[in-house]
């Protein structure tokens, strides 16, 4: 309880403003009005006669903050359409958001405002009313009237801190309480600066620090506050034993190595909780909890204790997608989560690919083995183990393929990574009606950035750039068994993939036209180019192709560049592909998108050549809690001979 005095007057009139004002309105929105200030017990209100319906208005006072706290802490308001009242119990009901409203007032420093509320033409505590009330004709809303005065704002006066003997604030823990004589009387700010007090001497170490509700005086005849805080810091102490509990399967040596904090170290709950965070963010638990002892340990140590509720290690998931070019794919996959006791994430994955589809010839498959080991060498590093058995019979060419990749990642930091790694690919391509078998060995490099602060990657970004730079320095062995009439006798080649994209969100927001993350618009844009080797001296898999979901929609998958003369497509060595989109959110769960793609392939390595396609299309997307589902239609509006009229995508997460 927050002890109040008051210099002038009696502690039944000022000292009460001031008693509400700080035990409620630290967050002025969140003070609600319940049955106790209804006037009545519910089960009084029941006996009483029948419900009558009412219509209550809130005259502005000018001061949008205030509005927004006195709606949401009248019942008048919160209750009109929820809760069924009676004559008698709707004048208990006004009477009962006098001193509430009056409350939100003084919460934001009115502490002389006044609270006028009218109900049917009557003031609320007028005798009469209940019997005006049980005469109202029926079906006929009463009108309510809520007028609020804020009157003067009050400041405050003097501001004193008591300390425990011999203890002293830090200049640090002084910025952090940071309560001035002469700002705003306003309740949330007086109680945050206790919160931030006590926080800042806890990250001092001071675990035990206690810092009292604040003693308020008012004086309202000069309209200002006194208030008075008392704090206690307690030793300042290190981190003890730590205790792992509740592992079962992952071992504890494992997550010894991953914590951020180690006995020793100064107590600070912010390095504890990121510490917890981090924990939780392995996908190996569901639950990461940490406690911090009730006393310190007899060596001065306060001792921490994890207790962690392990995931499931294994699941099983259905795949499933479909586009009008690609066609329908389905598959099954099964994880396990923590092969070896360490985080190890095996995924075994099988899928059937080409089911339909303008871009396909026929029925292909892709499975793979997937083995991702986390904490490799240092706990920011991760290696990645895939093999991969690929089967496409594509309109470009049909590929039988088995690849091995291994891939270092590492984390630099939130923002940006970086990986690199060695990979081989021995394949079988037939195109034109020629087979050639490639053997082939690369290094994928690939640095990207992110600043869009979604922990989800299938989450909807409203701001911030995701930027991908790629190279893939590699190496073909030929095998030369083949002819399509061009000077390629499959010699052994070595090239250089080079790719860079960039996507950036804006919420209009920004510039006040919508609620945050309301309205989107998206642009992305994507440059490569092929270093080394000209089109034919390239295994037809590592050619540069647009068209599709993933560069420009309304043109199938491969459609977009240089063709044979039959109309299939050819590949190039030079691409770009830009895309503007508005995505715009619906009530909760519906959204559409408008969008327009434009890319080009050339023959040439420097990008910009070629003939421009550009296409544009709409598509809803339906909200989940994993993220976005989302069907897209795109037309072509320059589109070649004998490509198709338009193209229709279904999948989960935006394109980009």
């Amino acid at each position: 309880m927050i002890e109040t005095r008051c210099r002038h007057g009696s502690p039944s009139a000022s000292g009460r403003f001031v008693r509400r004002a700080l035990r409620c309105g630290a967050v002025a929105g969140l003070i609600v009005a319940g049955a106790s200030v209804a006037g009545l017990p519910f089960g009084q209100e029941a006996r009483a006669a029948d419900p009558v319906a009412y219509q209550t208005v809130l005259v502005p006072t000018g001061n949008g903050a205030v509005d927004a706290a006195l709606r949401a802490s009248s019942a008048l308001i919160t209750l009109q359409k929820t809760r069924a009242v009676s004559p008698f119990a709707l004048a208990g009901r006004a009477r009962g958001d006098e001193a509430t409203l009056r409350t939100a007032l003084e919460s934001f420093g009115f502490y002389a405002g006044h609270i006028t509320i009218t109900v049917a033409g009557k003031s609320a505590d007028d005798p009469s009313l209940p019997n005006v009330l049980a005469a109202w004709p029926s079906g006929k809303p009463v009108p309510i009237r809520i007028s609020a005065e804020r009157g003067p704002m009050f400041h405050l006066g003097a501001v004193s801190l008591a300390l425990g003997k011999g203890e002293q604030l830090t200049p640090a823990e002084q910025a952090a309480f940071g309560l001035k004589s002469g700002q705003d009387a306003v309740a949330a700010d007086v109680l945050a600066a206790g919160g931030r007090l006590q926080t800042a001497l806890q990250e001092d170490g001071h675990a035990f620090a206690s810092v009292k509700p604040p003693v308020a005086i008012l004086h309202p005849d000069s309209r200002t506050l006194d208030i008075r805080y008392q704090a206690t810091e307690g030793p300042r102490l290190d981190i003890g034993q730590i205790s792992l509990d509740g592992l079962k399967h992952v071992n504890a040596s494992y997550v010894r190595k991953l914590l951020l904090v180690h006995p020793g170290e100064l107590y600070q709950p912010s390095k504890i909780e990121a510490a917890r965070q981090d924990l939780a963010s392995t996908g190996v638990f569901s639950n990461v909890a940490v406690t911090a002892a009730t006393a310190p340990a007899p060596n001065g140590t306060l001792p921490l204790t994890f207790d962690f509720t392990e995931a499931l290690r294994h699941t099983v998931a259905l795949q499933a997608g479909y586009s009008t070019d690609l066609g329908g794919s389905a598959g099954v996959s099964w994880t396990h989560r923590n092969l070896f006791g360490n985080g190890e994430k095996l995924s075994l994955a099988a899928l059937v690919t080409g089911l339909g589809g303008t871009a396909q010839n026929g029925l292909g498959y892709d499975v793979y083995a997937d083995l991702l080991r986390p904490f490799f060498l240092r706990r920011d590093q991760s290696l990645d183990l895939r093999v991969e058995g690929l089967k496409q019979n594509l309109q470009a060419y049909d590929q039988t393929a088995l690849l091995v990749r291994g891939l270092v990642n590492r984390k630099i930091n939130k923002q940006w990574t970086v990986s690199g790694g060695l990979g081989a690919e021995q394949e079988r391509i037939r195109q034109e009606g020629v087979s050639r078998s490639y053997t082939l060995a690369f290094v994928p490099l690939t640095a990207n950035f992110d600043n869009t602060g979604l922990a989800n990657p299938l989450d909807d970004p409203t701001h911030g750039f995701r930027i991908s730079l790629g190279a893939t320095p590699s190496y073909s062995f030929g095998s030369g068994d083949g002819n399509d009439g061009s000077t390629n006798t499959g010699a052994n080649t070595f090239f250089t993939i080079l790719q860079a994209t960039a996507s950036t969100y804006f919420d209009l927001n920004r510039i006040g036209l919508t609620k945050p993350g309301r309205s989107v618009i998206a642009v992305r844009a994507i440059v490569g180019s092929v270093q080394g080797a000209d089109t034919f001296d390239l295994p037809p898999d590592q050619r540069l192709y647009a068209g599709g979901s993933g560069t420009v929609r309304g043109f199938k998958y491969q459609g977009i560049g240089p063709q044979f003369a039959d109309g299939n497509p050819v590949g190039g060595t030079s691409l770009d592909a830009g895309t503007v989109e508005f995505r715009q959110r619906i009530g909760k769960s519906f959204g559409f998108a408008a969008f327009a793609d434009a890319g080009q392939v050339g023959t040439g390595s420097a990008p910009f050549a070629g003939t421009l396609r550009v296409g544009a299309g709409i598509g809803a997307r339906y909200y989940t809690a994993i993220g976005p589902i989302r069907l897209d239609v795109a037309v072509p509006l320059n589109k070649p001979q004998g490509g198709d009229s338009f193209e229709l995508y279904v999948g989960l997460g935006e394109a980009f």
